[in-house]
């Protein structure tokens, strides 16, 4: 897990997250309101993902959070 504070000043926690299908998303979690988000990463395995993830930079990372989507309740 890595802390990120986006360009408004929003703390959040990145995390590796895995799809269905086996893609690996990077799912940012809000500290406090809000919704998860997730982005695609380029890493299938698992691995990889962890390395891409660890390896990025604010930038980066800002850039993974400004393509995300919100991500849908599964719950249910």
């Amino acid at each position: 897990m890595r802390r990120f504070r986006d360009r408004t000043g929003m703390l959040w926690d990145v995390v590796l997250g895995r799809e269905s299908w086996g893609a690996s998303v990077a799912l940012f979690v809000p500290d406090g309101e809000g919704r998860v988000r997730q982005s695609a990463l380029k890493s299938v395995a698992y691995d990889a993902a962890i390395r891409e993830l660890d390896t990025m930079d604010e930038i980066e990372l800002q850039t993974l959070l400004d393509r995300s989507t919100p991500k849908e309740d599964t719950a249910g």
